[in-house]
């Protein structure tokens, strides 16, 4: 006996009677009945479970966007990186308008054919769907139209029957409040387009490189081919799949009037090429920043944009720039391995708008071994002399210094709390007297500490501040003298910014890394700029980078040729800390500012390696980099209608005269002192041993020479480096020791008679005194007169000055004996 007909046929009689006992229409009437229940009632409980659904949030409008990616790109479009959203995927919503028409109608063709014909369920797909399940006991087909595949999107569920009429039910709510277009919209950024690739505009970039408003009809009808089984059809894996699917998809485009007849013969001759790459990771640095906030600061400078809803934010770099800085520092550490450097950063900042054109944080970001995830550019490090320039700035600024100014380069102690400070340089050698535009070329400490001194260590700090070292954060006590040779931790970023500042004649901009973006609605936006400020007077700046380009002024420390040399001009500075732990190299043209740091991020200590072989080289590379096509620019920088060209005595910095065998070229302010040289002075001598000739002395052995005449604190330095001192011993050859006048024995060796002297306006009276150097009997007391009235007492070889007045003035020096030197007449404008 057949048991399932048997089954079946008492399953018959129950719903439709026994046979013979009713009338064959009232039999008929059952069936018809029974068959009406059958289609209303799945439909019927649908309707009543869609009155009680709520519309999901994410459809409501304003509804917040759930999460998409961001894409981080450089300033020509090019990716950078993309960073997941909240769901670990690829994603980003679009307007239909960016999405494009040829795109969307592939997605209906491919997936809901009668889209725009239904209240958003098929009640046929229904009935068939149904009628499977009673039959077969299980979902053999779902029959999704395009707006329940949404309703599962927002709501997904378990695939059962009651998941299924919960899925149309939830389909028909859409349907009442949402818009058709809004629907396909929401279902293009929504569905899954492979692995970890969410929405159309994902999927566009991933597999072809571009956004899908510009997709061919064959690139369109791919990727609608992709949500009916993700990974069934791989774009990596199963491209053949792929293909055929696209092209049955074609075939529904065709005969929805979607694309015409030579459109759709070019798209099936079209070869699948998806254009897969591995997704972008550039300035990786910069990126992490921006997406854990620390790049706030960043996003336009002082401004303070907010990027929280950007989903697609455009950075500042240049990504042929970013990529060669990036080469330059890896060669350069390979150099540099056997030294213990294992860790470099650069940056490049657009002297014009601040903006950031090359950010590179560390060699390798995926090299934990060497600690490639920190951030060089904005780590804290001591700078060491790389801030110099800022406290030359100041003293030109306060006290009138100049690059002609002569600065004492020797042994100096300072009183600090823990002891005394003695600043040694570099060379652990002591220079004597050197002009400013030296000691700033040369790098010289001793000088730069003498001058913070002056200014002040209270001073220093706050102009410091003013130039945005904000993490300058303790008081001047703190740092002590040695803060102008860079002790206090900075970042590469601010120094190089500072510098920047420099660059544009003192006018500081915040450094800014943000271009443009783009929300989540598609509003394109850009930064304000921010505001500049003149934090150092344009004069400073000029004579600061007319110093830091002069490659005459660095030769004493780095030689005729080092890594600092390049084709065009270029102000630079080099700085090593402590132990040689860190070392830069900074510098500027009229375009662009770079800033180079070398060094170990575990603190550990580079073997000898300085500012000049670590990091100058990495400079050299990126600079010749940035200036590509500029090579021919000048440095304007130096400029200011404020400089003139002079020569100096190359001794002094000041006027020379015909005692100076030496002069250098200088550019100095309008305003600055014009001083004649007093550090060279003509005395007569005896020929016969050198010392000081006396009126008793014949004629045929005396002899006037130029002797180097010093201020009291650097007499000492002068005596031991064996220059070339004026003698103070009476020559006893010349027989005037007894008898008649003693005038012959004593002699003003500086100033000179004749000299010129200017005062600055701007400078305190009490600041403003020419040094006097008397020539006699060693320890013989004396006293200078100035214009008939004593000015000072003291004793032969005692430092003695006079302070300016306007006028001409006659210098007379007198011993107690009796003996009065020649008159020394001198100018002061």
């Amino acid at each position: 006996m057949n048991a399932p007909g048997a089954a079946r046929r008492k399953l018959l009689r129950a719903v439709l009677g026994r046979p013979g006992r009713a009338r064959p229409s009232t039999r008929r009437t059952r069936v018809i009945r029974v068959i009406v229940a059958l289609l209303l009632a799945p439909t019927l409980a649908i309707v009543v479970r869609a009155l009680s659904l709520p519309l999901p949030l994410e459809l409501r409008p304003g509804a917040h966007d759930d999460g998409g990616s961001v894409v981080y790109e450089d300033r020509t479009g090019a990716v950078l990186r993309e960073v997941r959203g909240k769901d670990h995927t690829r994603a980003g919503a679009l307007s239909s308008d960016r999405i494009g028409k040829l795109a969307l109608s592939a997605i209906v063709s491919a997936e809901d054919a009668r889209f725009y014909d239904h209240p958003g369920v098929d009640p046929l797909a229904i009935v068939r769907a149904t009628g499977s399940l009673v039959w077969n006991r299980r979902v053999v087909s779902g029959a999704s139209t395009l707006t329940m595949q949404l309703a599962r999107l927002v709501r997904p569920h378990r695939r059962t029957f009651v998941g299924k009429l919960d899925e149309a039910a939830l389909a028909l709510r859409i349907e009442a409040s949402v818009s058709k277009a809004q629907i396909l919209e929401e279902y293009a950024n929504r569905a899954p387009f492979g692995a970890d690739v969410r929405g159309i505009g994902a999927a566009s970039r991933v597999y072809f490189d571009k956004p899908p408003s510009d997709l061919s009809a064959a690139e369109a009808a791919t990727l609608a081919a992709l949500p009916r089984g993700p990974t069934l059809y791989s774009m990596a894996k199963r491209q053949d799949l792929v293909k055929r699917r696209r092209d049955r998809v074609l075939g529904r485009m065709h005969k929805d009037h979607a694309i015409d007849d030579d459109t759709f013969a070019r798209a099936l001759a079209e070869p699948l090429s998806p254009r897969i790459a591995r997704p972008a990771f550039g300035a990786p640095h910069l990126v992490a920043s921006f997406v854990s906030g620390k790049g706030n600061e960043l996003a336009a400078g002082a401004t303070n944009e907010d990027v929280s809803d950007a989903r697609r934010i455009t950075l500042t770099i240049d990504p042929a720039l970013q990529q060669e800085a990036e080469s330059v520092v890896r060669g350069a550490l390979a150099q540099l391995h056997e030294r213990h450097v294992t860790a470099a950063s650069a940056v490049v900042i657009a002297n014009e708008t601040g903006e950031i054109l090359a950010y590179v944080g560390s060699p390798a970001f995926d090299d934990p071994k060497h600690l490639g995830q920190n951030d060089g550019v904005v780590a804290l490090r001591q700078p060491g002399s790389t801030l110099k320039p800022f406290v030359y700035g100041l003293g030109m600024e306060r006290l009138g210094l100049t690059g002609a100014s002569l600065l004492p380069d020797v042994e100096l102690s300072v009183e600090v709390p823990s002891g005394l400070y003695r600043p040694t340089n570099y060379d652990e050698r002591f220079h004597g007297p050197v002009r400013l535009r030296e000691a700033l070329g040369s790098s010289y400490n001793v000088p730069a500490v003498h001058t913070l001194l002056r200014v002040g260590e209270d001073a220093l700090l706050g102009r410091l501040r003013e130039l945005g070292f904000a993490s300058l954060t303790n008081d001047a006590g703190h740092y002590g003298p040695a803060l102008a040779l860079g002790d206090g931790e900075v970042r590469l970023l601010d120094l190089t910014n500072a510098y920047a500042t420099l660059a544009r004649g003192g006018v500081s901009l915040p450094p800014r890394a943000l271009r443009a973006w783009t929300t989540k609605d598609g509003s394109a936006r850009t930064p304000a700029r921010a505001s500049e400020s003149r934090v150092i007077p344009r004069v400073v700046a000029a004579q600061l980078t007319d110093i830091l380009r002069d490659k005459a002024a660095r030769v004493p420390s780095f030689g005729e040729r080092s890594a600092l040399e390049l084709p065009f001009p270029v102000a630079v500075k080099t700085g090593t800390s402590k132990a040689f732990r860190d070392n830069f190299t900074v510098g500027y043209t009229d375009l662009v500012t770079v800033g180079v740091w070398v060094g170990n991020f575990d603190g550990t200590s580079m073997q000898g390696v300085s500012g000049v072989t670590g990091a100058g080289p990495i400079f050299q590379g990126i600079m010749l980099a940035a200036m590509r096509g500029h090579e021919n620019d000048q440095l304007t920088a130096a400029d200011a209608l404020e400089l003139r060209d002079v020569t100096v005595c190359a001794l002094s910095g000041a006027t020379p005269h015909e005692g100076c065998a030496h002069t250098a070229h200088e550019r100095l302010p309008d305003s600055a002192p014009r001083d004649t040289c007093v550090m060279h002075a003509t005395v007569e001598v005896d020929a016969r041993n050198g010392l000081v000739a006396t009126v008793g002395c014949p004629r045929g052995v005396v002899r006037k020479k130029t002797f180097e005449a010093y201020p009291a604190e650097l007499v000492a330095w002068a005596s031991a480096a064996g220059r070339p001192l004026a003698p103070v011993e009476i020559s006893p050859l010349c027989g005037g020791a007894t008898g008649g006048t003693r005038a012959g024995y004593l002699q003003i060796a500086s100033p000179r008679d004749g000299a010129r002297f200017v005062r600055d306006p701007d400078r305190p009276l009490s600041q403003q005194t020419v040094p006097v150097r008397i020539a006699g009997t060693p320890g013989a007391r004396m006293r200078l007169v100035l214009d008939g009235a004593v000015i000072a007492r003291g004793k032969i070889g005692d430092p003695l000055s006079f302070r300016l007045s306007p006028g001409e003035h006659v210098l007379v020096a007198e011993e107690e004996s009796g003996a009065r030197s020649a008159e020394v007449r001198v100018h002061v404008d």
